[in-house]
């Protein structure tokens, strides 16, 4: 038992509030780096899952085989840092994959020093479409829908591969997002079958657009959307949830919320949109199949879209251009949405692993006690210790916090319980932290 007691407390060392090197990691992202791997991307010509695989300079084969050469230069930079391997299914059968299609993967693995099986990923989608969603033959250069988020991988590649982290972090291009959000699939359940720890999934779709259709331009403003309640909830726990809370502090939208904070903290003229909703209404992308599978997960995008440049043929109506072509890329916006990637990706792979089973208790008294199981092994060598969190119900961002120490309870005095959510937080020596953990199983990671 590691209880705590203020002599214990007294004798814990508070980490320090910042992470320095996240200031250096945020700004890193080179706009440049960012345009030119769009537009080598869209000079693809098409990037349909259904297109050529074979070509050199067109289709997607050429395009999944180039970026799979940029993880290899990139680790080559890094003295061989990363696994760069495919991971590929074949799919059939399916209303927009009706004939055998090798659905392929492009992924970078970056091993953590101390908990490699634990991971945080940054995907992008390789795949593009036009107005039919089935034609594979005609021009589709999806500049922004996905190239700016495939860019952005590539780009966060090259800047985390620099550094170590205790932590694993997985750099993904995923395949057959427009066909049916079949690359997350796959890689989902491989996942599942090589029993990997994914404490968090960054899906980039669409970060290089600062145009609305709307008529609003906002290059400083990004949206993160997540899921409320886990998507492979049993009864059993949503009747826990009804009368504990927790509608709104699954894993995925603590992901979210420590998203925005370090948006705040770390990354310039950049600010965080948290929408309470899986995706977009009616819409959806690869941080899904990972949600389906237990997984936390969400989705990083520009605020204000433009439907005129999404899923269009190119073309020219009533003094109208149509088309996703490198006319609307804001290169200048993805890199600081690729900084905040990157901020979010080195603060959870340098952090300990969320704690587990956290409980609490405190009915029809005066205080509030928090229990969870610590990290033990090698995974808390970097362990400084815990950190308390609460608000109020209705409050969007956890408020109040204390740093607890290495201990495996704490009891919040004259805290009412009924009056506010809690959560608790690792905290590396470095001051990095993992996500706040919800107590009860609508918030374990």
């Amino acid at each position: 038992m590691l209880a705590l007691t203020p002599p214990a407390l007294a004798t814990d060392k508070v980490p320090p509030a910042e992470v320095m090197k996240l200031y250096d990691i945020a700004t890193a992202p080179s706009p440049a780096r960012i345009r030119a791997d769009i537009q080598t991307l869209v000079d693809f010509g098409t990037r349909h899952t259904l297109s050529d695989t074979t070509s050199e300079t067109r289709g997607i084969g050429a395009a999944r085989r180039w970026i799979f050469d940029e993880f290899e230069t990139i680790s080559k930079e890094c003295g061989g840092c990363l696994e760069v391997i495919y991971v590929a299914d074949m799919v059939e059968g399916e209303k927009r994959i009706p004939d055998a299609t090798q659905v392929v993967n492009v992924i970078a693995i970056q091993r953590g020093r101390l908990d490699p099986n634990r991971y945080v990923m940054m995907s992008g989608d390789i795949d593009s479409r036009i107005s039919d969603v089935m034609n594979a033959s005609d021009d589709s250069p999806g500049a922004n829908d996905n190239a700016s988020g495939m860019a952005g991988v590539l780009e966060a590649a090259r800047i985390l591969s620099q550094y170590e982290f205790d932590g694993s972090i997985i750099y993904a291009g995923l395949s057959g997002e427009e066909q049916g959000l079949f690359g997350g699939k796959i890689l989902a359940a491989k996942a599942i079958e090589e029993g990997w720890q994914i404490e968090a999934v960054l899906n980039n779709d669409m970060i290089a657009n600062i145009a609305g259709i709307d008529g609003i331009i906002d290059n400083v403003t990004v949206r993160v959307f997540s899921e409320g309640t886990r998507a492979n909830e049993t009864p059993e726990e949503a009747r826990e949830r009804r009368f504990r809370g927790g509608e709104v502090d699954s894993p995925s939208r603590n992901v979210a919320r420590l998203i925005d904070r370090l948006a705040d903290q770390y990354v310039p003229n950049l600010d965080v949109m948290m929408v309470y909703r899986l995706d977009r209404f009616g819409r959806g992308g690869h941080h899904r199949p990972f949600n389906a599978a237990g997984f936390p997960g969400v989705r990083i995008m520009e605020a204000h879209e433009h439907y005129d440049r999404q899923h269009q043929d190119l073309r020219t109506e009533n003094g109208i251009i149509y088309g996703d072509s490198m006319a609307g890329i804001n290169e200048i916006y993805a890199a600081k949405i690729t900084g905040l990637n990157a901020v979010a990706l080195a603060m959870m792979a340098d952090a300990p692993p969320p704690p587990a089973m956290v409980e609490m208790e405190g009915a029809v008294q005066p205080s509030t006690t928090l229990k969870w199981q610590p990290a033990r092994g090698k995974a808390a060598r970097n362990l400084a210790g815990y950190r308390l969190y609460w608000r109020k119900t209705t409050d969007p961002q956890w408020r109040y916090s204390r740093f607890v120490g290495k201990v495996d309870q704490y009891t919040l005095e004259n805290v009412v319980i009924d009056n506010y959510y809690f959560g608790v937080a690792a905290v590396a020596k470095d001051g990095s932290e993992s996500p706040v953990v919800f107590p009860g199983s609508a918030g374990r990671f």
